[in-house]
């Protein structure tokens, strides 16, 4: 399984209603496998069916343009893209970002 959370560090909020993508990389090519927003508390925890996972290169998007134009606030990164590999296909992987106007990070989270 692969959830994600979103903390908008700038505000100390959750980043609410974030439109996000998640694909899988199969035979070279890219292929949408899940998408949603994020709800009140910035989280998004049906990006994929419960079960097992392909192995492989995942990419997830954040789109970011959106919600900080609904918030009047100017942004350098407008979409946040960012890949990861799964090797334990019943692993769940959780990809918090940490976004504000002008940066972001994320790591592996539980």
């Amino acid at each position: 399984m692969i959830t994600t959370h979103v903390l908008d560090t700038a505000r100390g909020t959750p980043g609410r209603d974030i439109a996000i993508e998640l694909e899988h990389q199969h035979a070279g090519a890219w292929h949408v496998i899940g998408a949603g927003r994020t709800d009140a508390d910035g989280r998004l925890r049906t990006l994929t069916a419960p079960g097992p996972l392909a192995t492989g290169t995942y990419r997830i998007r954040f789109h970011t343009a959106a919600y900080f134009a609904a918030l009047a606030t100017p942004t350098f990164f407008p979409l946040v893209e960012i890949h990861f590999d799964v090797h334990d296909a019943a692993a769940h992987y959780h990809v918090p970002v940490l976004i504000s106007p002008f940066g972001y990070t994320t790591y592996r989270g539980t």
